[in-house]
């Protein structure tokens, strides 16, 4: 909207004058965040080829000397017996029987009419839990208790509560054991009885030597009838469920583990059990060349992507006749001329393989790497030693490319040398635009200082000139 000069007596407009004098003055300043919006793509540009480096250099992780030495465990019937292993493996097949699975005691006391009213007087009485192994005499599972047993405690300790007034209902003792963390789960069960409301008490520890005795100590004599339980002498508790190992047979020899997770009875090898079985399982283990070959791919689609993002971001479209934001940079030639030479360099010192190509890996027409699949399970499954040299010794591909990767992105890398340079440039532009938008301030303060006062004599001039007329049309009037 124009604004005219103070007296309102001129046309001038100040402020649209001024701002169109202000468009020419802050040309510079435009020029600057040109510039800084092209060191901000390069920046970004860099940033892009960081990120493909780096994701080259976790894909050769894949290839290190680790991998290689990894082992498969395959189970004929891996519902039954699964297991895993690791590098102290040793290859080779083993069948595995399974008569018994491991399991964890499990308890009931006598039925009560409430869950929630007192049992006993309430005086304070110690409960003792010792866990471990019953020997001998006879179980009846009717009545779910020993006779002519023995009991020995596994050395790992006692551990003991106190039921009093405050927690002396099933409920309460109930809460009173989970709370006590001593390795047993304790809930209540309805059995629809006269007397209905039981204690059962599950032990958390799998294996036979995980069976438990509770002692009483203290005046309160129906708590004692209730709980005070010893296999080898009075048991007021019933065993629904016995503790037990779990029994098999590896290659024919016996093994009992108190546990169905095992890591110790085949050296580097962690077998789980899920069921016994009725045929023996057969057991695998071999060289994860699976999981190489996996590696092997995801290798080569990192290069081609790593290879992509510095085409794309070097190219030039002759059609458009535009270059890219990186075309012609030294950094990204550099890069492309390394990763190249690298690729191509043969390895001495791994037998049968030097090359790439030897493995089924191959440059095509547009730079990029194709895999023969088949040339590679061939190598894998009969040359695997060669295979490992080729990208692992001290000249092998993931070796030399990685200490490739590790340099590039270095702090004192050139990716890193490249977006510090950036950096500094746009910092630098923000000085200097800083430095313009404050002389602006001082030209346009007096660009309208200037104009108000040629609007203020351009408005006195005025009124001269009509002063002026008047006299003259006074004058002319008299004659």
């Amino acid at each position: 909207m124009a604004t005219n000069s103070v007296t309102g007596s001129t046309n001038l407009d100040i402020n649209s004058i001024v701002s169109q004098l202000m468009t020419v003055e802050r040309q510079p300043i435009n020029r600057l965040d040109q510039k800084e919006a092209a060191f901000q793509a390069k920046l970004s540009a860099f940033g892009s080829v960081k990120g493909a480096v780096s994701g080259f250099q976790t894909a050769l992780q894949g290839l290190s000397s680790a991998s290689f030495q990894r082992l498969n465990a395959f189970s004929s019937d891996s519902t039954t017996v699964s297991a895993a292993a690791t590098s102290s493996a040793v290859a080779g097949t083993y069948s595995i029987e399974v008569s018994a699975l491991a399991q964890a005691q499990k308890l009931v006391a006598t039925g009560q009419t409430s869950s929630t009213a007192a049992i006993g007087t309430g005086a304070a009485t110690v409960l003792t839990f010792d866990f471990g192994s019953i020997s001998g005499g006879t179980f009846d599972a009717v009545t779910g208790q020993y006779s002519g047993a023995a009991f020995a405690g596994n050395g790992n300790g006692v551990k003991t509560l106190t039921l009093n007034a405050g927690n002396n209902t099933l409920e309460g003792i109930r809460d009173a054991i989970n709370a006590a963390n001593i390795g047993i789960s304790a809930s209540l069960i309805n059995d629809g009885g006269a007397n209905p409301y039981r204690l059962a008490l599950s032990i958390n520890e799998k294996g036979a030597g995980n069976s438990l005795k509770i002692s009483t100590d203290g005046g309160d004599a129906a708590i004692d009838t209730l709980l005070a339980h010893d296999p080898a002498g009075v048991q007021n508790l019933s065993q629904t469920v016995a503790a037990q190992n779990a029994a098999l047979k590896i290659d024919g020899v016996a093994v009992s583990k108190p546990t169905n997770t095992m890591s110790d009875a085949i050296q580097g090898v962690t077998l789980n059990l899920a069921k016994i079985t009725t045929a023996p399982v057969n057991l695998s283990v071999s060289k994860d060349t699976t999981g190489i070959s996996a590696s092997v791919n995801t290798f080569v689609k990192a290069y081609n992507d790593l290879s992509a993002t510095l085409q794309n971001l070097s190219a030039f479209d002759a059609v458009s006749r535009r270059g890219a934001i990186l075309q012609g940079d030294s950094t990204v030639r550099t890069l492309q001329s390394q990763l190249r030479g690298l690729l191509s360099h043969p390895v001495t010192g791994a037998g049968s393989l030097s090359t790439l190509s030897d493995l089924g890996v191959s440059f095509q027409k547009d730079g990029t790497l194709a895999l023969d699949q088949g040339k590679l399970n061939t190598s894998l499954a009969g040359n695997l030693t060669d295979v490992a040299n080729l990208f692992t010794s001290s000249g092998g591909y993931a070796t030399i490319l990685g200490v490739w990767a590790s340099k590039t992105l270095a702090s004192e890398g050139p990716l890193s040398s490249r977006s510090d340079g950036l950096g500094q440039s746009i910092k630098q532009l923000g000085t200097q635009r800083a430095a313009l938008e404050n002389r602006l301030i001082g030209i346009e303060q007096r660009y309208r200082t200037q104009f108000t006062a040629l609007d203020s004599l351009l408005s006195s001039m005025n009124q001269t000139s009509t002063f002026l007329s008047q006299q003259l049309a006074n004058i002319s009037n008299l004659n």
